[in-house]
């Protein structure tokens, strides 16, 4: 049976790039947000617009993760299925 596991193809360094770069875009947002020539009340609106993309980027990002790490062990599971019938085959025996 085939034993591997799947490699993460992301590096520390794109990780750290990723990282800061969802940070400085949060927080340029935000200013952006409070230094917009406005009354409050837009400027609320905007700020939990963008707490809202917000969370519900990291919400789809983990279910798109999540699908994807079950997509890999209904996969594993069936390998091991069709490992486990053709070790149990055995071509020379008689069928009654």
């Amino acid at each position: 049976m085939d034993n591997h596991t799947p490699s993460s193809k992301n590096t520390t360094a794109f990780f750290a790039q990723s990282a800061l770069a969802f940070g400085i875009a949060l927080l340029t947002m935000m200013v952006a947000i409070f230094y917009l020539p406005a009354d409050p009340w837009p400027k609320a609106f905007l700020a939990l617009g963008t707490l809202f993309l917000t969370t519900s980027s990291f919400s789809l990002a983990k279910c798109v993760r999540d699908a994807q790490e079950t997509q890999y062990v209904v996969s594993r599971l069936d390998q091991a299925r069709v490992d486990r019938i053709l070790a149990e085959h055995d071509p020379w025996k008689e069928v009654a």
